[in-house]
């Protein structure tokens, strides 16, 4: 698999960076919240891209340890 197919951040990753600050807070002070709907309401909020959806489904959807 070539380096970083997958997790490498979509130009223009800004709005991303944002999604990801905002999706921690929100997990962070809403434990009861499902990932994945955080995640939805993140791809609204902050206006992403197909590619940045795609980017935040591929790495950020599954529960994963910090």
């Amino acid at each position: 698999m070539p380096m970083g197919s997958d997790s490498r951040l979509p130009t223009g990753s800004d709005k991303v960076k944002k999604a990801l600050c905002w999706m921690s807070e929100e997990l962070l002070s809403n434990p009861q919240k499902k990932r994945d709907a955080v995640l939805k309401e993140a791809e609204i909020r902050f206006d992403l891209s197909p590619a940045e959806c795609e980017f935040l489904t591929k790495n950020f959807s599954k529960s994963a340890p910090c």
